[in-house]
């Protein structure tokens, strides 16, 4: 649909002759536009609801600007993920606003976004070293209007650190659970709540664990139930997917 056919859509909608909810389904999936090397969305928040992403790893920093530069045009917020610190300074002279999370790889553009439900997120890390794929779902999940709690380095090595915490477990209405090594506390978490339980296996480990495919596994083959798994060490899709499961009915 090129601009003078949503004029001319628009303008129907002016004169009553096009209800707004036809005009809106009209528009939803349309339109984007061509930039060469990539064909960027500005109608991914309308669709969905949620902002735009730019994946960067693979990307050189010219083409990460231009799409930025491309989709602030019709995006309030923007999430980059898989960020530097050369993309970081870049993207500023593009959109000096932008907020570099550098623990969680992502650079959030745009408008600040506040929390439009009071349920809660909770992201746990097994480890420390889980930390990052952690924040990457945490910061995602605020990105998309969601409170978020942390609560890190409470693994099954000392489970004792876990029930010290449960009443977080209990409060929280989405828990994302990162783990890497033997991948078994998503497991453990799922044995004790009743609501969805996300697990983030990372390729935190020594040489059995073969870069995450050891959690991974662990993760697939969980006996407890309400257990749902997502790529290796795949933060965002983590946040993203809890936070959708938190607004389902806001």
């Amino acid at each position: 649909m090129d601009r003078d056919k949503i004029r001319d859509l628009l303008e129907k909608v002016r004169n009553g002759e096009t209800a707004v909810p036809e005009a809106m389904d009209a528009l939803r999936m349309l339109p984007f536009e061509d930039l060469g090397f990539a064909r960027t969305d500005s109608h991914r928040a309308l669709r969905t609801g949620y902002p735009e992403v730019i994946y960067c790893m693979g990307k050189t920093v010219g083409q990460i600007c231009s799409i930025v530069e491309r989709l602030s045009a019709s995006h309030k917020t923007i999430i980059a993920s898989r960020a530097t610190d050369e993309v970081f300074e870049a993207v500023k002279k593009v959109s000096p606003g932008a907020v570099y999370k550098k623990d969680a790889r992502l650079i959030i553009i745009g408008e600040a976004v506040k929390p439009t439900t009071d349920k809660k997120i909770l992201v746990i890390t097994a480890g420390t070293s889980d930390i990052p794929v952690a924040e990457e779902a945490a910061v995602t999940a605020e990105a998309m209007a969601n409170p978020v709690e942390r609560l890190f380095d409470v693994g099954v090595a000392g489970i004792h650190r876990l029930f010290e915490n449960a009443s977080s477990l209990f409060a929280a209405n989405v828990i994302v659970a990162v783990a890497g090594m033997d991948g078994a506390l998503p497991s453990v978490i799922g044995g004790l709540v009743d609501r969805p339980v996300i697990a983030v296996p990372t390729s935190v480990g020594y040489g059995a664990s073969f870069g995450g495919i050891g959690a991974l596994l662990t993760m697939l083959n969980s006996c407890a139930p309400g257990v749902a798994v997502v790529n290796i060490d795949n933060g965002f899709g983590a946040g993203f997917l809890a936070a959708m499961i938190n607004r389902i009915g806001e």
